[in-house]
């Protein structure tokens, strides 16, 4: 025979029920027993019981009707022990009609439950973390019904923010309780944006702790809710038609991030949260958490981004029942920010003066807000699995992006040796300041030319700081990636000729979009592809969509009225590419000049040696070309065919390898026997000891981040280049899989500054 669930009317009575128990006041042990009495007569269960977790990570019993009162506070079960270690682990709802059959049944004699057959238990989420299960369990072997689940599950989020408030349990329990973690922690990730911070942790993503969870009104709640979702969509539709095309783009990534905000089933669960009796603000914060608990343990890296997008749609319908959607966050003044992804424009909305470092769960160090945070000197260290639920609001951070970790909650002695850390490294930036106006000549005489990557406004700032020599590489991409539109012809124009303006006689090189593999914008036709960074991307997209490509060379030389101006095209793999792009470069400048506008003053167009396909056809190439520069990123994961946005393999092959400089070798060879201006403008040009081995090669040109040039001047003014050369070279023919340990050696017997 059924169990009967609480209808909704009933239900709302049982959350008023509980409240004006806690309210009766009493002891902390005999409130929390009332509330399992209550809630095992409402919901016609035989057994309630509350577990709530230890700092240990147990899950201990805290309160129980029905099971023998002896086993409270007696009763623990191991992190992945038993029914409740299960739904722990999964962070959802377990619903059996035969709990001893369940392969994960631990049997606790002291409980007596060997009656009980039937369990439903359903997670205390907080945040998208477990701190507590609660469970109803009868003798008959049933399955509860959906309602019921429901119902549950209601209860258990009041539940959670109750123990979390110190309502349910007693002061001297809840320093045992792990609300939130308490101990130091250390996470092991990767270095994505060199340097050393210290301080406070703030979140992304805030937790929304609502000042009222149940509803005096539900017709009223459910009005709110019904039109701060409309009004969402509304923001997200009209951002998808106010997308004009250069492109027949069906905007698909967006259009998916509509079609979450239009889900019925989203919709559903936050209307049903309400009725149930809980406010809208709170129904959104129960329905995030199931999102959390369900797909943050997804491992397809598409379903994980679909959660991603579903924070965000949480997040701006919290605004939106606000009334405030627009007010920019404040930061304390030594800010760590805390996130499982970011893009470019999230990072970009903080205060870069008050945030000294960025830990993220995920990403890459190719990754959009990895390659921001270099440009704004915001050490960063990502792949750090579990972050966002170990960390807490205001809780203290050290990032060690020299290391790639990140320490939680450090102990004295840790804060104390990254203080004197952070203190050494400010000592060589002041020493590598010293540096800015110094020519870079090596002992023997040869100038290397020091150039600086770049693709914000915020970069520009940098240059003189940095006493770089110019731009080697202008990401054009990064204007569209921070947009929420297709930039236009004078939003293009104006960014080009302010970076010209910054620039003034110093050369700046224009890098064409570079779009597609893991830069995908919302409003651009994007198709899932089983290998992107093989796929449709860079120049092939340019080719293919050629009024995109024609757009930005005809802003770009609109931009440089009369002066010089440096195109250089990403990604050529043959011949024809370079010619097909050269040609639509002439075509605007036709274009230009049947208007009377003024062409440069001089027109050099250029290529990226990325595909290896080029590195045999280089004698074609090069007569083409004004000059080249090595994407040695990109270069590098092709010729290893390894992706170097895939954790498992993007540290699995060194740089400083045999195939790698042989490769490289062959590049400067080929360019020096046709007089072609070369350069260097991956990530390997930036650190001291692979820009070594790229002088010793014969590169003189190197484009970096502006935090890599004080080191490599450095390293450059101690370098003897012809000696550099013969060790370098009598390490090429090795069988070794890579010689950096070589280099390094020959770095110190050269005494050099590395």
């Amino acid at each position: 025979m059924p169990v009967p669930g609480v209808a909704i009317g009933g239900q709302r009575s049982l959350l008023r029920q509980i409240r004006e128990a806690l309210a009766g006041g009493g002891p902390a042990q005999a409130r929390l027993d009332m509330v399992v009495r209550i809630i095992a007569l409402s919901m016609v269960a035989e057994v309630c019981s509350i577990y709530l977790r230890r700092a240990s990570g147990e899950m201990e019993l805290f309160a129980t009707e029905g099971l023998d009162p002896g086993a409270v506070h007696v009763t623990r079960m191991k992190p992945g022990e038993g029914l409740v270690g299960e739904i722990m682990r999964l962070g959802r709802p377990l619903n059996l009609a035969d709990a001893p059959e369940h392969p994960a049944f631990s049997y606790r004699p002291e409980t007596g439950e060997d009656p009980y057959h039937a369990f439903l238990g359903v997670p205390l989420l907080r945040g998208g973390r477990v701190i507590g299960v609660l469970v109803v369990q009868n003798r008959t072997a049933r399955v509860y019904t959906e309602d019921e689940v429901e119902d549950l599950q209601i209860i258990a989020m009041v539940l959670a923010e109750m123990v979390a408030s110190g309502e349910l349990i007693a002061v001297e329990e809840m320093k045992g309780v792990e609300i939130a973690p308490r101990r130091p922690d250390r996470l092991k990730g990767s270095k994505f944006a060199d340097g050393l911070a210290y301080g406070v942790a703030v979140l992304h993503e805030p937790p929304v702790a609502p000042s009222q969870l149940l509803s005096d009104d539900v017709a009223a709640e459910e009005a709110r809710l019904k039109t701060a979702i409309a009004a969402l969509q509304a923001q997200i539709d009209e951002m998808l038609e106010g997308q004009h095309g250069l492109v027949d783009a069906s905007y698909e990534v967006l259009d998916t991030y509509r079609m979450f905000a239009h889900d019925r089933g989203w919709n559903r669960s936050l209307e049903d949260a309400v009725r149930n009796g809980l406010t809208a603000e709170a129904a959104v914060e129960r329905v995030r958490s199931e999102h959390r608990a369900r797909l943050g343990q997804a491992r397809d890296p598409y379903l994980r981004e679909r959660l991603h997008d579903l924070e965000d749609l949480n997040d701006r319908l919290l605004r939106h029942l606000a009334g405030d959607g627009h007010v920019a966050r404040e930061l304390p003044e030594n800010a760590i920010l805390i996130a499982r992804n970011l893009g470019p424009a999230d990072l970009l909305e903080y205060d870069r003066t008050k945030l000294r470092g960025l830990l993220l769960e995920e990403g890459s160090p190719a990754s959009h807000a990895a390659i921001v945070a270099r440009a704004l000197d915001i050490p960063c260290v990502g792949r750090l699995p579990g972050l966002r639920d170990r960390v807490s609001e205001g809780d203290s951070v050290v990032v060690d992006a020299e290391s790639g970790e990140a320490y939680l909650r450090p102990r004295p002695d840790v804060v104390k040796a990254i203080q004197a850390r952070i203190d050494v490294r400010r000592q060589r930036q002041a020493a590598f300041a010293k540096l800015r106006d110094t020519p870079a000549f090596t002992r023997d005489g040869v100038k290397i030319t020091l150039l600086m990557n770049a693709g914000l406004d915020v970069d520009l700032e940098s240059m003189a700081e940095a006493g770089a020599e110019g731009i080697g590489l202008f990401r054009t991409e990064f204007q569209f990636m921070v947009a929420e539109e297709m930039p236009k012809l004078d939003a293009q124009t104006a960014l080009y000729a302010r970076v010209m303006d910054a620039a003034g006689d110093k050369p700046v090189t224009f890098r064409t979009l570079d779009l597609g593999g893991d830069k995908v914008l919302p409003y651009l036709e994007a198709e899932r592809e089983d290998n992107p960074a093989l796929g449709w991307r860079a120049i092939r997209m340019g080719l293919d969509r050629p009024a995109l490509l024609r757009l930005q060379l005809r802003a770009l030389i609109s931009a440089a009225r009369g002066r010089p101006l440096r195109i250089m095209f990403p990604l050529v793999a043959s011949c024809d590419e370079f010619r097909a792009a050269r040609a639509l470069v002439d075509t605007e400048i036709a274009w230009a000049l049947r208007r009377g506008r003024p062409e440069p003053s001089r027109l050099d167009v250029g290529a990226m040696i990325e595909a290896p396909s080029v590195i045999w056809h280089l004698d074609a190439l090069l007569p083409m070309t004004d000059f080249v520069s090595v994407g040695t990123n990109d270069l590098m994961q092709y010729l290893f065919a390894a992706d170097r946005g895939n954790p498992r393999v993007a540290d699995r092959y060194d740089m400083l390898s045999p195939p790698a400089l042989r490769a490289l070798e062959a590049i400067q060879r080929a360019c020096a026997e046709t007089g072609t201006p070369v350069s260097v403008c991956g990530e390997l040009a930036g650190r001291p000891l692979e820009a070594f081995a790229l002088v010793a090669l014969g590169y003189e040109r190197l484009s970096m981040s502006p935090a890599g040039i004080g080191p490599v001047k450095q390293m450059v003014l101690s370098c003897d280049r012809e000696a550099a050369r013969r060790g370098v070279s009598a390490l090429l023919k090795s069988g070794a899989g890579s010689v950096r340990n070589e280099i390094e050696t020959l770095a110190r017997k050269l005494y050099l500054a590395v």
